[in-house]
């Protein structure tokens, strides 16, 4: 338990900024899924860009025009 502490540690941080970033990807993903996006190409652009990906999502791309 203590060596994984320290490998966490040496690693540059604690496991639970982790778990959040994964989380918002999740819910990025969700969103995305929700307006009619592709909800896998936004989770693994939220892996990469975090908290700016959901800045994009939510305020710069709309959703679509329904097709008839």
């Amino acid at each position: 338990m203590v060596e994984m502490q320290s490998k966490m540690a040496a690693l540059g941080g604690d496991s639970s900024f982790y778990v959040g970033w994964g989380t918002l990807a999740l819910i990025n993903a969700g969103i995305a899924q929700s307006r009619r996006r592709s909800g896998l190409n936004w989770f693994l652009l939220s892996l990469l860009l975090g908290p700016v990906a959901t800045f994009l999502l939510v305020s710069v791309f709309r959703e679509p025009p329904h097709g008839d």
